[in-house]
C-alpha cells in the first residue's frame, strides 16, 4: 500500500539537531529528514552520494574548493569522497536521500556521529 507522509507532521516529532530520521526508502535508499543548526564535522563518504534539499532555513556545506549555500527550495549533491562540512547559522529543515548503508560522519568520530538512524 502507498503511504502519503506529510513532512511538517514529521517534523513536529522531534527537536533534536543532526539526528536524521528515516521517512521513507527507496530500492537501497533512505529518505531521511533532519533538523539542523551549527556545524557537522568536516567528513567524507567514500562510497556514497548524498543529496540535501531545503525546505526551511539556510544551509551551508563548505568544501575544499570553496562553499555552498542553499535556501528553501534549493538542493545540492555532494559526490562520493569529496570532504564537506555542514553548517547551518539557524535552525534549518533538510530532506535528505542517501544510501542505506552510509556511515553518518563516515570515518570521523565525533559527539554528533549517530551508529543508526530512527525511524519515524
Amino acid at each position: 500500500m502507498i503511504k502519503v507522509i506529510r513532512l511538517e507532521d514529521k517534523f513536529a516529532l522531534f527537536t533534536d539537531l543532526w539526528s536524521p530520521k528515516i521517512v521513507g526508502r527507496v530500492d537501497d535508499y533512505d529518505v531521511k529528514i533532519v533538523k539542523v543548526q551549527g556545524e557537522l564535522v568536516r567528513h567524507d563518504h567514500k562510497d556514497e552520494d548524498e543529496f540535501f534539499y531545503v525546505l526551511k532555513g539556510r544551509f551551508d556545506l563548505e568544501l575544499d574548493d570553496g562553499a555552498v549555500s542553499l535556501g528553501p527550495g534549493e538542493m545540492a549533491v555532494v559526490p562520493r569522497g569529496v570532504a564537506h562540512k555542514p553548517s547551518a547559522q539557524e535552525e534549518t529543515w533538510l530532506l535528505v536521500f542517501e544510501s542505506s548503508k552510509i556511515k553518518h560522519t563516515g570515518d570521523v568520530m565525533s559527539e554528533r556521529t549517530l551508529t543508526q538512524f530512527e525511524e519515524i
